[in-house]
């Protein structure tokens, strides 16, 4: 069994079986193969339940005993992907690495993923002992094999991995962090091209404790995290090592727990990935792997491999998960810690917003007005010149275009675009050539017309506003329909989903910071309420979640954590149903992450069969100018796909061109 650090806990899933016999245990495994059919129940069970050191010591007796090779015979009774994970299971850890990577070069085609996942993720001593692994099983030299197989800068970073000499001194230079920062931006941002060489050598060698004050530097001095500057200045698999070996300086769990969550998300799934993860983790970091995935994903590993796999495989899969951190949405003491933690770098953490549209240089009024009659004008209408303009002007430069035009042509610029232009495009353009208040009154006044009421449309405005912008849409609401919001809302809606929108709609929000006393009271309140006392803990919920500022909410979620090891969206999402659990559900997303919050707007509005043009307009217009930039590297990190390249799959013609100027960018 891998052994922790000196005085570290130890944090694998497997450990070793009591009263262990490897005589006994190649005995039984011998009558589960002998004869017609196999006993897989019994293979299984007896595998996941012995540790690495164990089951090399029961492949020894096998073969003292029946002078067969136990490996083999496994190979022979099992088939699929449960006979990939029972063998991989066998091989000590550096030699099950070995044959990954020898399965991801060998034949037509590489697999770059499975070569970036175990060099980023390797210790020194790992990397030492997967090189003399390969060389022992296959007679020939990893580096030599990883240098035929790869190319460019892909390749250097991969052989520098090799090498095993990163840094492991705990004592770090402030001088030497100042220094790597400079470095690194200077060859990157500052540089035109970018000088590749500084990125290798110091991403491939300074220590993790180093690494990690590097980043925290470099986000103080340039504004932006090394993740960004990264996507912007490399590509391809280059690009994405790199983003590895970022993820695993930052935290080795977190990166698998994001790559065991990739790996069974949407539809079908990439077993290799899952079965190698499980194996080569089970000794090491399973329980905080499964820590972070419940924290970050709002759901258990066991759960997600329960749902996503089958037959013995899945019951495999489970017991090297060694349990379930999903009992009715509760966290297990240690999860609750990551938990706060997470939440105390998120109270710390002061993200610069950026929206992609900006106002253009060297704007003039008078020849954007010209050029969009012309391009309106006569038969046919040039879409290319309305889209060029209206999406790289910013919304303050086309309210004077607006006015421009009428003053001109003494003709309504709305309504000619209203004429020229049909469909999505349409709804787009004229979007944006709203003024953000107006835009947003009509949104709620769509949402409460006719037949039906889009609850989603007016939970996602009102949840995610700022008391300014609240206020503003009211007087806009009130100017352009000639009724309250207030008035609207009572009318159209009822209960406590209407008592909840009429709160928000006040736009009364506490802007001041966190009180942690106050924040203490605050998630006794709604920790104390009894379950099932749904009525009561919705009028607790609401008083707090719609009028206390949102860094005094996150220090609120943060104590309730720590009172309950309860997440207090789970409580919501398992005491409360119907719109007043979505309401409630959007206030606390927008509280702990509002781009991330989009984020998973747009995804879920692009993918399956079908477009939800209408929200994914909604949202592109309206943060445009806010955080579509911060919603678009929450996008990328989450879905590992950009918004550019969802969009690019998701729509088409004039609409597509549009949606992609306003995105402003590929990441």
């Amino acid at each position: 069994m891998a052994k922790p650090a000196q005085g570290a806990k130890y944090r694998g899933s497997i450990h070793d079986f009591p009263d262990f016999d490897p005589s006994q245990d190649a005995e039984a495994l011998y009558t589960a193969m002998k004869g017609f059919g196999s006993d897989k129940e019994a293979i299984l069970e007896l595998i996941t339940s012995r540790s690495n050191r164990q089951r090399q010591e029961v492949c020894q007796s096998y073969k003292s005993l029946y002078g067969k090779d136990l490996i083999a015979d496994l190979k022979y009774e099992l088939t699929g992907k449960f006979e990939r994970l029972i063998v991989g299971l066998m091989r000590p850890l550096a030699y099950c690495d070995a044959k990954e990577i020898k399965d991801a070069i060998s034949g037509i085609g590489t697999d770059e993923k499975c070569l970036i996942e175990i060099l980023a993720s390797r210790t020194n001593e790992q990397i030492h002992q997967l090189v003399a692994a390969y060389k022992d099983a296959y007679e020939r030299d990893l580096e030599a094999d990883i240098i035929g197989d790869t190319s460019g800068h892909f390749q250097k970073m991969l052989v520098v991995l090799l090498q095993g000499t990163r840094e492991e001194d705990d004592v770090v230079s402030e001088d030497l962090v100042q220094q790597d920062v400079q470095d690194l931006y200077e060859a990157g941002e500052l540089k035109w091209g970018t000088d590749e060489a500084q990125f290798i050598y110091i991403l491939g060698n300074r220590s993790k404790q180093h690494l990690r004050l590097v980043f925290d530097e470099y986000l103080r001095t340039t504004g932006k995290p090394i993740e960004a500057s990264i996507r912007g200045e490399l590509s391809g698999d280059f690009e994405k090592l790199m983003l590895a070996v970022v993820k695993c300086i930052r935290s080795t769990s977190e990166y698998f727990a994001e790559r065991l969550f990739k790996a069974m998300k949407g539809l079908g799934t990439r077993d290799n990935t899952l079965i190698r993860i499980m194996v080569t983790r089970s000794e090491l970091d399973m329980l905080d792997i499964r820590e972070i995935f419940r924290t970050k994903y709002e759901k258990s590993l066991y759960s997600m491999i329960k749902h996503d796999t089958s037959g013995e495989y899945k019951k495999a899969l489970l017991k090297l998960c060694g349990g379930d951190d999903d009992a009715a949405g509760q966290f297990f003491p240690e999860a609750a810690q990551v938990a706060y933690q997470m939440w105390e770098l998120s109270a710390v953490a002061r993200t610069e917003l950026k929206g992609t549209v900006r106002p253009a240089n060297d704007f003039n009024p008078d020849a954007d007005s010209k050029a969009l009659r012309k391009a309106m004008k006569g038969i046919g209408t040039d879409e290319d010149t309305i889209i060029d303009i209206i999406t790289h002007r910013s919304n303050a430069q086309r309210q004077q275009i607006r006015q421009n035009f009428k003053s001109h042509f003494g003709r309504d610029l709305m309504a000619d675009l209203k004429s020229e232009l049909s469909g999505d495009l349409a709804r787009l353009i004229l979007g944006l050539m709203m003024p953000p208040a107006h835009y947003d009154a009509k949104q709620l006044k769509k949402a409460m017309e006719g037949a039906g009421t889009d609850e989603k449309a007016l939970i996602e405005i009102l949840a995610t506003r700022t008391n300014a912008e609240i206020r503003a849409i009211n007087e806009a609401y009130k100017e352009d329909y000639h009724k309250s919001l207030e008035d609207a809302l009572s009318s159209d809606t009822s209960g406590h989903f209407r008592r909840i929108l009429i709160s928000l709609a006040t736009g009364n929000r506490e802007e001041g910071g966190e009180d942690r006393d106050r924040a203490r009271e605050d998630a006794q309140e709604v920790a104390d309420t009894p379950s099932g006392d749904k009525t009561s803990l919705e009028t607790r919920f609401m008083t707090i979640l719609c009028t206390r500022s949102y860094p005094h909410l996150r220090r609120v979620f943060q104590e309730f954590i720590k009172m309950t090891n309860y997440d207090v969206e789970h409580t919501i999402k398992k005491e409360m149903s119907g719109d007043v659990r979505d309401a409630f559900v959007a206030i606390v997303q927008s509280v702990k992450n509002k781009p991330l919050f989009f984020a998973d707007k747009l995804y879920k509005s692009m993918k399956g069969a079908g477009t939800d043009e209408k929200t994914l307009t909604r949202i592109m217009v309206s943060r445009s100018e806010i955080d579509l930039l911060n919603i678009r590297r929450e996008f990328v990190e989450k879905y590992d796909m950009s918004l550019h390249q969802a969009i690019e799959g998701d729509t088409s013609g004039d609409f597509l061109k549009a949606l992609l100027a306003v995105c402003g960018g590929e990441d």
